[in-house]
C-alpha cells in the first residue's frame, strides 16, 4: 500500500481519510480525468494509471522483503513463525515488523494471524456439521483457548454463534466464490 499514498501505511490504519487529502494535487487531476472518461472501463484505466506511476516512482527500500515474506506467510496459511522468516531473509524482527508497518500497515505477525484465520473460516461449510477443533488444528491452532480467542477477535462471534449466523443467512451458491483473503478487522 505504501507506494500508492507515499506514507507509511500504519498512520492510515484504522482511519478515514479522503482520497484528496492523501493524494493532494493528483486527486484533482484523477477527478478531472475520471470526468472525461466515456465509461467505467476508460475511468478504471484512469485510476491505473496513475496507481501503475506511483508504483513505477515509489522508492523500493524494504519493499522487496515485504513482498517476499509476505507470499511465504502466504503459502504456509500464517502458520510458519514470524522469527524464521525474519532469520531467513537475514534482518531482525524488529526490522522485519517496521518494515511491514510501513509498507503493508500492520505487522507480519498480524498478517500471520490474518492468513490463518482465512484458511479456516473459507474451510466451514455451514451446511454440514462442524469439527471446530479439527477446523483449528488443520489451520495451526494448537490451544483451544487460543483459537476461541483469535475466532472473537476476528468475528465478533464465538464459533457456534458465527455459525448459527452462517446458517440463518447462507451465502449464494450461485454466486462467484471468494476465496480471497479476509478482513483484518
Amino acid at each position: 500500500m505504501s507506494p500508492f499514498v507515499g506514507m507509511p501505511v500504519d498512520e492510515l490504519r484504522d482511519r478515514w481519510a479522503p482520497a484528496n487529502a492523501i493524494w493532494q494535487r493528483s486527486a484533482d487531476r484523477i477527478r478531472d480525468r475520471a470526468g472525461d472518461a466515456a465509461s467505467a472501463d476508460e475511468t478504471l484505466r484512469v485510476l491505473e494509471e496513475e496507481l501503475r506511476s506511483r508504483l513505477a516512482d515509489a522508492p523500493a527500500r524494504g519493499l522487496d522483503l515485504v513482498r517476499h515474506t509476505g507470499q511465504r506467510l502466504e503459502t504456509a496459511h500464517g502458520t510458519i513463525p514470524v522469527a524464521a522468516l525474519a532469520d531467513a531473509a537475514g534482518v531482525s524482527g524488529n526490522h522485519l515488523a517496521n518494515m511491514f508497518r510501513t509498507h503493508v500497515g500492520v505487522t507480519p505477525k498480524r498478517m500471520a494471524r490474518i492468513y490463518r484465520f482465512a484458511r479456516l473460516i473459507l474451510s466451514v461449510d455451514a451446511l454440514r456439521p462442524v469439527d471446530w477443533s479439527e477446523l483449528a488444528q488443520t489451520a495451526g491452532y494448537f490451544d483451544h483457548a487460543h483459537f476461541s480467542r483469535e475466532f472473537k477477535d476476528f468475528t465478533g462471534h464465538t464459533p457456534t454463534q458465527y455459525l448459527a449466523l452462517r446458517r440463518q443467512f447462507p451465502t449464494d451458491r450461485e454466486g462467484p466464490h471468494d476465496d480471497g483473503p479476509m478482513p483484518a478487522d
